[in-house]
């Protein structure tokens, strides 16, 4: 592999002539750390440009970038960002924009979902290197066969829901882990105006967002899967123990279930009842640039390495997160977990990446609860009050 990168830095590079050092605040850990600082040093080796690789706490960077970038206390790059801190950050003036740095052909090999995320007013604010969702996974020792309908969902949940097995568990209360259910109705967090979110234009209520917590209230009481008490750690906990049929959740949960010996599988969860398919919320991490970087050539350079084909072949093989580009996909078809996630990841929509957002899950995350409190609540009216909320919040009608 290390030659594959070393001909990847010839392609992207051309061996630019070497520049200023480059600094790269990171938030990675264990085997994740060990690859990015592999990958620099082979870089440095490519191109005479030494790269500092600084770890900085994940809650630190973000405020700690958008105070330090202007007074030159901020590195060159950073890897990476979750697209949902791009909408801020770009506002700031911080992140260079990285549109003129690459490609029309390598924009077109990336999923399109993980490229959409991580613009922002029509430009693209960091490269994207890996994606994540939430989807189906199961024990195989219960499900044979991932349900394709909801008939077929519903009768493997409920055979299984017995003694001390369950059929179905997921965190019900959290907007994220619900929000397939909301696009499955027809809803959105936002509309789209001119290419970009128009937060003025709120899609979480109306009909959609009725139909949408009116399912999620009924796997409570009217189809018996999800008891009260039910939140992650407790579907997770059930998982790992071997005791649970099937779970929404993410890449983030395999490590333990592997660990935990589960036989697993991962695939889309079906459309519910009434409702056309289910996209979930994805998740888009890539690499950014400081607009104040006095080395942007430099730079740019090495954030290209870091999303090759094979830099993201070997950074899931470091950590197992999931690839976007398509070429790496292709090529990791015969992993379960690439193979299971990266179609839902393709279906999905990205979790809006303005500043507005904040002020969404609150209110949304109230309703849901409120809403499967007790088998009368009124869901209609919680969003209603869901809807007026946010937008008080976010200052629109």
């Amino acid at each position: 592999m290390r030659k594959g990168w070393l001909v990847a830095l010839g392609v992207v590079m051309g061996l630019a002539m070497a520049q200023g050092k480059l600094t790269v605040w990171t938030h990675y850990g264990g085997p994740e750390l060990e690859w990015l600082k592999k990958t620099a040093a082979t870089f440095e080796k490519g191109s005479g440009t030494k790269v500092e690789v600084v770890e900085v706490p994940f809650g630190d960077i973000q405020n700690k970038f958008i105070l330090g970038a202007p007074q030159g206390q901020a590195a060159d790059l950073i890897v990476s960002i979750p697209h949902d801190w791009v909408g801020a950050m770009a506002a700031a003036g911080v992140l260079e924009p990285m549109g003129k740095y690459t490609t029309a052909s390598y924009v077109q090999g990336l999923n399109d979902v993980a490229v959409d995320a991580l613009t922002y007013r029509n430009q693209l604010f960091a490269l994207p290197m890996f994606a994540e969702s939430v989807a189906l996974i199961y024990n195989k020792k219960y499900v044979k066969t991932p349900p394709r309908t909801w008939d077929e969902f519903l009768k493997i949940a409920q055979e299984n829901t017995k003694g001390n097995t369950f059929g179905f568990l997921y965190n019900i209360g959290d907007p994220y882990f619900n929000y397939g259910f909301f696009t499955a109705f027809g809803g959105s967090v936002f509309a789209r105006s001119g290419g970009s979110l128009n937060a003025a234009d709120l899609r979480l209520g109306g009909e959609a967002g009725q139909k949408a917590i009116g399912f999620i209230k009924d796997l409570r009481y009217k189809y018996k899967l999800v008891p009260e008490g039910v939140d992650y750690g407790v579907a997770d906990g059930a998982f790992k123990d071997g005791s649970l049929a099937m779970i929404i959740n993410g890449p983030w949960a395999i490590g333990d279930y592997k660990k935990a010996k589960i036989d697993f599988g991962v695939a889309s969860f079906p459309a519910p009842p009434g409702g056309s398919a289910w996209k979930p919320f994805v998740g888009v991490q890539g690499v950014a640039m400081n607009a104040y970087s006095r080395n942007k050539t430099a730079a740019a350079n090495f954030a290209k390495l870091l999303i090759t084909e094979n830099s993201q072949i070997s950074f899931n093989q470091a950590g197992g997160r999931i690839p976007v580009s398509k070429a790496a996909v292709a090529k990791l078809k015969n992993d379960p977990v690439v193979a299971g996630f990266s179609p839902v990841i393709a279906s999905g929509s990205p979790m809006p990446n303005i500043p507005e957002m904040g002020k969404v899950w609150g209110p949304w995350g109230n309703a849901i609860s409120q809403a499967i409190q007790k088998p009368d609540t009124n869901v209609n009216k919680i969003v209603e009050d869901m809807v007026a909320e946010i937008r008080k919040g976010i200052g629109s009608r």
